[in-house]
């Protein structure tokens, strides 16, 4: 497992990120996954990736069992707040109150007194900027939080808290984003990018395999495989859906010749893509299985050849969504994407 500097800062994290959404806590059975994050740490992985929307706080109590025995300073542990934990009205947003709140069921959940990395999770426009930013500065003043991040925001969003923050005089700043970033849906690459390569901002991307699809597992015209995110139970096949349109699914069995030209399978292939621009510090990977942790955390290291990178634009073509709009709007796919085969 090779690591990576997040962004400018002084903290490193291994390229491969284990990450729970939709699984611990809601998909999968806590035995299941105590070892695929057993599997994580076999494999070199040492940055873990939650929040405290998942699973309504399941997720990072199963994370902080997991890392129970293990030395918390081998280890980076990222959550996030933002999204709602509750029924009442100030249980969501970015207000004082529920970050601090938040931060601090997160880290009883998590059995620790500090997190590494945390972000906030969507942008909240009812909350001013100012007073987000001085509560987390406020956690990051008191130790228990390290280092600051965002996820899914725009470029205008981050560029605004960034100013804010300096001209507020604040110790932290925005270290890490972490977006949506996928051989197919490549929306941060015309503005956010850009902003966080000059403002020293790494990438910790998420859905590295879009959901499952581009590890080539579901097959135009064939039944969905059995014991899969778009057959179980629960929010993952709302969100996978968006992904299971016939021409998608042809393109993405082109992709197949490559990943075999490379040595690679698919999903390593799709999990090295995400990791070949050096403003993306790490891939979030998720698991339902220990073996498939142990099959992506191979995509660690991987450099792919710059055409072999072509072959792959050339295949996907018309599919690659780069709208700059669609940011944090992660069910706004191209119409392209679900239309019949001609």
């Amino acid at each position: 497992m090779e690591h990576r500097r997040l962004g400018r800062s002084g903290l490193y994290v291994s390229e491969i990120t284990y990450g729970n959404w939709l699984t611990h806590g809601e998909l999968v059975a806590r035995d299941t996954a105590l070892a695929c994050i057993q599997a994580a740490l076999d494999a070199g992985v040492t940055t873990f990736d939650t929040a405290d929307v998942y699973a309504q706080g399941a997720a990072e109590q199963v994370l902080g069992d997991a890392l129970r025995t293990v030395r918390r300073s081998s280890v980076e542990i990222a959550t996030k707040v933002c999204l709602p934990t509750g029924d009442g009205p100030n249980d969501r947003g970015l207000s004082r109150k529920h970050i601090i709140e938040s931060c601090h069921a997160s880290l009883r959940r998590l059995g620790t007194d500090y997190v590494d990395l945390y972000q906030a999770h969507r942008f909240d426009e009812r909350t001013p900027i100012e007073e987000s930013l001085i509560a987390f500065d406020d956690l990051v003043r008191q130790g228990k939080v390290l280092y600051l991040g965002v996820s899914e925001w725009t470029a205008p969003q981050i560029e605004a808290a960034l100013r804010i923050a300096a001209d507020l005089g604040l110790r932290s700043r925005i270290v890490a984003n972490q977006p949506q970033y996928n051989m197919l849906w490549r929306v941060i690459e015309p503005q956010v990018l850009p902003l966080c390569e000059r403002e020293g901002i790494g990438q910790v991307v998420f859905q590295p395999l879009a959901q499952g699809v581009l590890t080539g597992k579901y097959q135009p015209g064939r039944p969905l495989p059995e014991n899969s995110r778009a057959t179980s139970g629960g929010r993952a096949p709302q969100f996978i859906s968006r992904v299971l349109g016939p021409v998608l699914l042809d393109r993405v069995q082109r992709l197949r010749p490559l990943a075999d030209e490379a040595g690679l399978t698919m999903a390593q292939l799709a999990v090295a893509w995400t990791l070949q621009p050096g403003s993306v510090s790490s891939a979030i990977i998720g698991a339902s299985r220990p073996e498939q942790v142990t099959e992506n955390a191979v995509a660690a290291g991987v450099r792919l050849p710059t055409d072999l990178l072509s072959k792959i634009d050339e295949v996907l073509g018309d599919l690659i969504d780069r709208d700059p709009t669609k940011t944090a709007q992660m069910m706004s796919v191209k119409p392209d994407w679900n239309r019949p085969k001609p």
